[in-house]
């Protein structure tokens, strides 16, 4: 068997399996509830507060479009054009030519030049975001965020660069096969990793002090047999005013997150429904499935970038023989950029859906709606959110519910 027909039969059984497990871990048949209970449960909201956030939501999305649009015209610029070989090919002079020089200094230089060219777009968002109360930062956090970014860019970056560029050296036939398995294995890992070495870059996390409400969120864990290492308060009121909590991380690493505006904004009730959500997740091994999404799509990346990587007027564009070769990098990063384009939609979709599974958990593990749809309305009005939003930008762009239909779903289960 040669290495194209190995790459496109493993391509083959990976969106199988992708398609698989979509179809049968994916809550698709869950209902939505229709447009007017839908607009029954705006209707629960103060009109000042639905219209200051489709406000703030219609002046952010031409720099969120624009922003998008921009960073994938950079890409292809670079990639479909002797422009990223020929960048790669000076950062590596530093050094003589050396391909580590020229996978690691020029992969990086042309990873940042998309995200360059979209830093005008992330300040318009920033000051939009203050004006409408939302940021609490300065330009000093704001550029420290910054900084913090690109720092752990440069790592996982690094890391990516040299372990792909490495295996293409040492299996030159076969390299798609290594490189599939590694960047799997490197989305697992990340997930274990992120709520203990790169979370903590961004905020500070300490441990909720002994009360009844961490009392509370141990037992509503405990009593559904989901094992919890501790309850954490994060900082993020050095950064918005918005409310939040989560669950991260994956056995061991397992913790309750919450942010320190949700405790000063809404009562422990309230607290305890998020939680309860996120514990939905947790309950439904939702960290898993995303994270056995991801590094089957991952893998199947690779083994795609292999095949696109034999056609030769697409090689000719980008001005290199071989795209596992580190002048490559450009055309290596527009493919999976217009890729994670393409797939944006399907992966909203399949985020709602599990994102509506968890609301209907947390509905039935509190059994209370009323505070649920509180719940709902606290968070809509705090975080300025679009509580209807368009329907094209709901399909497109939306991961989670909107705010009219998670207050339905806690209205037709009081109902029931």
């Amino acid at each position: 068997m040669t290495p194209r027909t190995g790459a496109a039969l493993a391509l083959g059984v990976l969106v199988l399996a992708i398609l698989v497990i979509a179809i049968l871990a994916v809550p698709w048949s869950q209902a939505t509830p229709s447009r007017a209970v839908q607009q029954a449960a705006v209707s629960t909201l103060p009109e000042d507060a639905v219209e200051r956030g489709k406000r703030l939501h219609a002046t952010l999305r031409p720099g969120s479009y624009g922003s998008l649009l921009v960073g994938l015209a950079a890409a292809l610029a670079l990639g479909l054009t002797p422009l990223g070989a020929r960048i790669v090919e000076l950062a590596g002079r530093i050094t003589g030519g050396h391909w580590v020089a020229e996978a690691l200094l020029g992969g990086l230089v042309v990873a940042f030049a998309g995200q360059i060219v979209t830093l005008p777009f992330a300040a318009w968002r920033h000051v939009v975001l203050r004006r409408y109360g939302l940021s609490t930062q300065d330009w000093g956090g704001w550029f420290a965020d910054l900084g913090r970014a690109a720092g752990v860019t440069a790592v996982l970056g690094a890391v990516a660069l040299l372990g792909f560029y490495g295996v293409t050296r040492l299996a030159p036939r076969w390299w798609w096969a290594w490189a599939a398995g590694g960047a799997a294995g490197l989305v697992v890992l990340f997930s274990f990793v992120f709520p203990v070495l790169v979370a903590p870059v961004f905020n500070r996390f300490t441990p909720m002090p002994e009360s009844p409400l961490r009392q509370q969120l141990l037992a509503l864990a405990e009593r559904d047999g989901i094992p919890v290492r501790d309850v954490l308060i994060a900082d993020a009121s050095r950064r918005t005013t918005a409310v939040n909590a989560y669950v991260a991380g994956l056995g061991a690493t397992r913790r309750i997150v919450v942010y320190d505006t949700l405790l000063e904004a809404a009562p422990p009730e309230e607290v305890v429904q998020v939680v309860a959500h996120e514990l939905g997740h947790a309950k439904r091994r939702d960290v898993v499935l995303g994270t056995t999404l991801g590094a089957l799509g991952a893998a199947a990346g690779v083994c795609a970038v292999y095949l696109l990587g034999g056609w030769s007027g697409l090689l000719r564009r980008a001005g290199v023989s071989d795209i596992a070769e580190p002048r490559g990098v450009a055309l290596l990063l527009a493919i999976m950029a217009v890729a994670g384009l393409l797939a944006m939609p399907l992966q909203n979709a399949v985020s709602r859906r599990i994102e509506a599974r968890a609301d209907a958990y947390a509905l039935a593990l509190t059994e209370d709606p009323e505070t649920f749809a509180a719940m709902q309305r606290r968070l809509a009005i705090r975080n300025l959110a679009d509580v209807d939003p368009p329907r094209w930008a709901y399909l497109l762009f939306a991961s989670h519910p909107s705010t009219a239909e998670r207050i339905a779903a806690a209205m037709e289960y009081a109902r029931r």
